[in-house]
């Protein structure tokens, strides 16, 4: 299984990427915030349209909580659009073609998938508390009941 080297306690690396509309959206933007960061292979495959879904069912209450979600995959912002239309989400998406945050939160990595091997987005979530600094990391994330234990460790968190 490969893993983040990032860990909770760790500074989170600043970024800036191109939003839903192509702005650019910034990790300090965020500052004071509880944000929910999530790294996610594809658009409009089965299991990351279901994690988008589910992040989306559930971002009244992340914001009750005093968070925000951010997903973040190396699609382009045409790719999210029709992917955010298409699935009906409400959470933003953040694209990051060039690989700067992917890398920088080292969740590039090489899979195998049928037999085959290729670097990719490995699933993983990073829970960055209001001070910029991790306070929970989920590695190679099985998408059932992910958003809702988030959600939780969220709630502990606070």
């Amino acid at each position: 299984m490969t893993f983040s080297s990032l860990k909770e306690g760790d500074a989170v690396p600043e970024f800036c990427l191109a939003g839903p509309d192509s702005e650019k959206i910034c990790l300090k933007d965020f500052k004071g915030k509880w944000l929910v960061l999530y790294f996610y292979p594809k658009d409009n495959t089965a299991g990351c349209k279901q994690e988008a879904v589910d992040f989306t069912a559930a971002k009244e209450e992340f914001e009750k909580n005093g968070a925000v979600i951010l997903g973040v995959s190396k699609d382009t912002v045409a790719s999210h659009q029709k992917f955010i239309e298409k699935a009906g989400l409400t959470i933003t998406l953040l694209a990051d073609s060039d690989l700067t945050a992917i890398k920088a939160f080292d969740v590039w990595h090489l899979k195998k998938f049928m037999g085959k091997e290729s670097m990719g987005i490995v699933r993983t979530t990073f829970l960055i508390n209001p001070a910029g600094k991790i306070a929970k990391v989920w590695n190679n994330v099985r998408v059932k009941g992910h958003a809702d234990a988030v959600l939780e460790e969220l709630k502990n968190q606070k």
